[in-house]
Formats: structure tokens, sequence, C-alpha cells
């Protein structure tokens, strides 16, 4: 009795294994539907710069007072009421380069100028998005230097 209660449990384990393993096969990222809708989060309204690590030393301040416009037409744009910056932005499926294969989307930043904006010019990864707020982060130096972007909604 013993042995088939043992056989009976080890089947059950083997068989959900293997439905397990079947369903995931059958799964597909949505990046599409994915990239969709952070493009039309960021669209709306403007966004502010909470959090900046740059080789893990804050400079959150460096975007103190600037408002920043994600645009249609890859269009970005940064306010401060005096000065205006205009970049591009875009979103795109990671390349095989990319540090962090497992993030499938990369929101793309470039600035020509200033210095400081300059350094926010990068391919960052999605970590996390509500309709507030979206985290940014870049790994490189095979993980050994992580940048963060935080951008929340004025």
């Amino acid at each position: 009795m013993k042995k088939l209660t043992v056989f009976i449990a080890l089947s059950a384990v083997m068989l959900l294994n293997t439905a397990s393993f079947c369903s995931r096969e059958d799964v597909q990222p949505v990046v599409l539907q994915d990239t969709e809708l952070i493009k039309n989060t960021v669209m709306q309204g403007t966004w502010r710069v909470t959090y900046y690590s740059d080789h893990g030393q804050e400079e959150t301040d460096h975007f103190t007072g600037y408002d920043f416009t994600f645009g249609a037409d890859d269009l970005l744009s940064a306010t401060d009421g005096n000065n205006t910056y205009t970049g591009a932005w875009t979103l795109s499926t990671n390349k095989s380069e990319d540090e962090t294969p497992s993030d499938p989307l990369d929101f793309n930043i470039v600035f020509a100028a200033p210095a400081d904006f300059e350094d926010i010019s990068d391919d960052w990864d999605v970590v996390s998005r509500t309709a507030d707020k979206i985290v940014l982060q870049d790994v490189s130096d095979g993980g050994a230097d992580v940048d963060n972007l935080t951008f929340e909604k004025n």
C-alpha cells in the first residue's frame, strides 16, 4: 500500500511538471502590448526625474525643476521654464548584446546637450511602471555598474 501511495504521488508530480512545461512553451511574450501601453502612459502629461544614480552616485538634483515631455514622433523635451533641451526617445526590443536579455524592452533616451542630460542618454531597461511612475535601469560592465533612473508624473 505504501508503494502504491508513493507511486501515485510521483506520478502526480511528473504530470504537473509536464503540464507546466507544456504551458510555458505556449506562452508568448506580450512585448508589443507592453510597448504600446508604456508609450501611451509616458505620452500623457509631463514627468519629472525623482531619482537618478550614475555609477552608484546619486545625481537626482541635476534634473530638479525640469519637466520632461515624451512626445509623438519620438521627440523628448525637458524644460525648467528658462532652458529647454530637445532629445529623442523610443521603446525597442532588446538586442542580443544587451546585458539583461531577460528584460524584453529598452527605453532609449538621447540628449546631445547639456552634459547632465547626456548622462541619461542610454538604452534603459524598464524595471517597473505604473500610470504615474516608470523605473528604469542600465546594467553594464558585466553587472558591476548599475545606473537607475525614475520618472514620476507631475
